[in-house]
């Protein structure tokens, strides 16, 4: 059974159109925090991501490694997120905000460190997405993104640093709020 993007995005080329939403499954959720982050409103992003998708399905055939799936989606998504803040300039506002409320005793760590990630400036959360969702060493994150290796972990060890910045003033603020029987 294939288990790679790579596979996947083989077996989509070569006629079989539902390997696809594997890929859609195993991306979605980093795109989508990767967007929200960046544009600064769930519904937004939302859109930018189904869009994103979308335009992936019908340009598979341009990109030139599998393996290198994500890195090319989120460019992709990054581009339709800058082509509907220019349209959206153009049109009345209406009323996007920041959906992404602050972590609650209901949330797992998981969504809180999607929340928290999605936080991060956009360089950094590349950075994280492309290292821990699509699997990507230093090096070929530093090919994929066109920097020396030396900026990628530059830039992981920011996106570490203010992550851990985040959940030790979260730590702080649930240790305040606590209540003392």
């Amino acid at each position: 059974m294939c288990q790679t993007d790579e596979e996947h995005v083989a077996r989509c080329l070569n006629g079989e159109p539902d390997a696809f939403g594997w890929l859609v499954q195993r991306h979605q959720n980093a795109v989508l925090a990767y967007m929200v982050g960046r544009l600064g409103s769930r519904d937004l992003a939302e859109e930018v991501t189904q869009e994103a998708f979308v335009r992936a399905y019908f340009t598979l055939g341009k990109l030139r490694e599998g393996k290198s799936f994500l890195p090319w989606l989120i460019g992709i998504a990054g581009r339709v997120g800058q082509e509907q803040v220019r349209s959206r300039r153009r049109m009345p506002a209406t009323g996007d905000t920041l959906d992404v409320p602050a972590p609650s005793e209901a949330q797992t760590g998981s969504e809180s460190l999607m929340r928290a990630v999605a936080r991060l400036p956009a360089i950094c959360r590349e950075a994280i997405l492309l290292r821990y969702h699509a699997g990507l060493s230093c090096t070929e994150m530093s090919e994929s993104l066109g920097i020396p290796t030396g900026g990628v972990t530059k830039r992981l060890s920011r996106a570490y640093a203010l992550l851990r910045e985040a959940f030790t003033r979260y730590d702080h603020l649930s240790e305040d709020n606590e209540v003392k029987v």
